[in-house]
């Protein structure tokens, strides 16, 4: 049997994914990797973008924005088991649906405007909206036409 890695997707709100991988790749603040059986252990943050995880030859996509990830050494202490993500947002491709990607580039309009009218001054909140918005329609717009575990 090949080795597989335990892949766990958590945010604040929910378990989002917790399953056997082949491989994982994911964008973090220094670059996308991709995290195989047998990695070193790491601790990194996260960017925004897609985790994709390999699981019998099928692709199991997810938008993700912020957070960070910890590969963890197996029981031997030597080599990577799990992929632990921690994400500030995550959602499966499949959970994107046309009229969560119309709210959301609605969201990001609306958001825009507020800025350039000077009316809404809570900038963290205003950066964590638009990138959510934002991730989820380009995440959309990318795996709309390639095949994906649902």
């Amino acid at each position: 049997m090949a080795k597989q890695l335990k892949l766990k997707i958590v945010t604040p709100e929910r378990l989002v994914l917790e399953e056997m991988v082949d491989q994982v790749s994911l964008p973090t603040t220094e670059g996308e990797i991709t995290i195989l059986p047998g990695h070193i252990p790491l601790i990194t943050g996260l960017a925004s973008g897609d985790v994709v995880a390999v699981s019998k030859d099928e692709y199991v996509p997810m938008a993700i924005v912020g957070g960070f990830v910890e590969v963890k050494p197996g029981q031997n202490g030597e080599v990577a088991t799990e992929v632990a993500v921690l994400a500030d947002f995550a959602e499966h491709v499949s959970e994107l649906s046309e009229d969560k990607i119309g709210q959301a580039k609605a969201r990001a309009e609306e958001l825009k405007k507020q800025m350039e009218n000077k009316q809404h001054v809570d900038f963290e909140h205003f950066e964590a909206e638009l990138e959510r918005s934002l991730t989820r329609v380009k995440i959309a717009d990318k795996w709309r036409t390639r095949k994906y575990r649902k």
